[in-house]
């Protein structure tokens, strides 16, 4: 299958997560996707997530539970390393639904709530750092 070009940014669709047109920051430089999450704990061995952030106005406030996650160190570029939450969901990229997996962080301060890494980005798109939201430009 060839590679999807994506840009620097673009918007994206989680349906498992009931977030749509949620911005999204391709990241090259991370090997980790991540998404910012505004509240976590763990309830009767479910990890229980609030996404909502009043920057990003799209970011509904439901709360998801999963059943299954793990963990993952994840290394900053200022090389801290952080221990912290991974779970599986989708993403909906070009119309084509994705399994990704996605840390949980705390990211109320930047611009974009979610950055995709390399993980997932391999193999399946190239990167264009000239073009923006060109998945969510071409929906039907």
């Amino acid at each position: 299958m060839p590679k999807k070009t994506i840009g620097r940014i673009d918007k994206a669709d989680f349906p498992t997560l009931d977030l749509f047109g949620i911005d999204i920051k391709i990241d090259t430089g991370a090997y980790t996707s991540s998404i910012h999450c505004h509240k976590v704990l763990v309830d009767n061995d479910e990890l229980v997530c609030l996404f909502y952030d009043e920057g990003h106005p799209y970011y509904n406030g439901k709360e998801i539970r999963f059943k299954e996650y793990t963990f993952a160190k994840v290394k900053s570029s200022n090389g801290v390393v952080q221990k912290r939450y991974k779970v599986k969901t989708t993403i909906v990229l070009f119309e084509k639904e994705y399994s990704i997996s996605l840390t949980l962080s705390t990211r109320e301060d930047m611009k974009y709530p979610i950055l995709i890494g390399r993980k997932f980005l391999t193999k399946k798109f190239i990167v264009d750092v000239t073009q923006k939201d060109v998945s969510f430009n071409n929906k039907k």
